[in-house]
């Protein structure tokens, strides 16, 4: 016989669906799905408390097989804007549309040249509202976008830019605006003191959910 429940489970300001399967298992099993979803393998005795606390337990783990998965699903059809996944569908006209949880595209090259449209319309609208949130005398930087390995942000003191990882289109906009308050907090404190950290979180006291997924 198996048992099975279900649960949401909150990681990093995200909410997963967590399949938890009883069955004669001595020990403990997790794993993500295709679809996200967590799935839990245990014994008849486990209850969701202790489900929930091997979970807790495991964060690293489920940080990295989520980021796995997460990957694996861009390279299979799949499109992150805004945080949000969409399913591509490929049509036989020029217009780009968003219906859902689809978005409906000619091909590859006019869906990358609408992002990096959009990119530059969104990183530009947030720079406007978080820069008016700084009371300190800081430049208006000028907007600098590329793809980046290891950055997601670069503050430039010396021709007053900021350049953001062209990547972050990807993510929410509590992403973005996150990465777009560090680089402007560089212009109050050029380092990472506990003066500068003190400054984020000034203008962004839950930074640290922003850190976390951007760490995925």
């Amino acid at each position: 016989m198996i048992v099975e429940m279900t649960f949401d489970y909150k990681l990093d300001g995200q909410i997963y669906n967590v399949l938890v399967v009883k069955k004669k298992n001595k020990n403990t099993y997790i794993k993500i799905k295709d679809d996200m979803t967590i799935y839990v393998t245990t014994n008849y005795l486990t209850s969701k408390r202790e489900v929930k606390v091997m979970l807790d337990n495991e964060t690293s783990f489920l940080r990295k097989a989520l980021s796995r998965t997460k990957k694996k699903l861009e390279k299979e059809g799949h499109f992150y804007y805004l945080g949000k996944k969409y399913d591509i569908i490929l049509v036989p006209f020029d217009d780009i549309d968003i219906s859902g949880d689809k978005i409906f595209v000619k091909d590859e090259t006019m869906l990358d040249k609408w992002v990096k449209k959009e990119a530059r319309r969104i990183f530009l609208e947030r720079l406007n509202y978080n820069y008016n949130l700084f009371d300190e005398d800081i430049p208006f930087p000028k907007l600098k976008i590329r793809s980046m390995k290891t950055r997601w942000g670069v503050c430039n003191k010396r021709d007053n830019s900021v350049t953001l990882n062209s990547k972050l289109i990807k993510y929410s906009l509590h992403e973005i605006d996150y990465v777009i308050i560090h680089e402007l907090s560089h212009f109050v404190h050029f380092d990472h003191s506990k003066e500068f950290w003190e400054t984020v979180r000034r203008h962004m006291p839950d930074y640290k959910k922003a850190v976390n997924i951007l760490k995925e």
